[in-house]
């Protein structure tokens, strides 16, 4: 059974792609994104995966569901199963964050350079 150990922090600071699939287990991902100034992740609904984000460098504001707040960096954000979300990078350097979903919800080894590199990879129609 493959695991994984590196430094996450210097890992996500080092990621200039907007997703890359760092990890994929049975039961959970991990995924490092950079959101350059004025983009986002995309509005989403995953039905049945929760996700866990943590920002390591940036500001943005995340919306869940109709509640808005900023993030920054050492932040920490749950999107629990059926919320609608989206986070945006509302600074001038990129939101550098990674992601934990549980259960996978990419195809494993993923990269995509940029936001509109984005297609429909996803392992479910969520």
């Amino acid at each position: 059974m493959k695991g994984f150990v590196d430094n996450i922090e210097q890992l996500t600071l080092d990621n200039a792609g907007f997703r890359r699939v760092l990890y994929s287990g049975k039961h959970l991902q991990l995924v490092l994104m950079a959101v350059q100034p004025g983009e986002d992740i995309g509005e989403e609904v995953h039905a049945g995966h929760d996700q866990c984000f943590r920002i390591e460098s940036g500001q943005g504001e995340v919306l869940t569901d109709a509640t808005r707040r900023a993030v920054q960096e050492d932040d920490a954000i749950i999107v629990p199963a059926g919320a609608r979300h989206k986070i945006s990078n509302t600074g001038d350097a990129p939101l550098t964050l990674y992601t934990i979903t549980a259960p996978p919800n990419h195809r494993d080894g993923v990269v995509q350079a940029t936001r509109a590199a984005v297609s429909e990879e996803h392992l479910t129609s969520e």
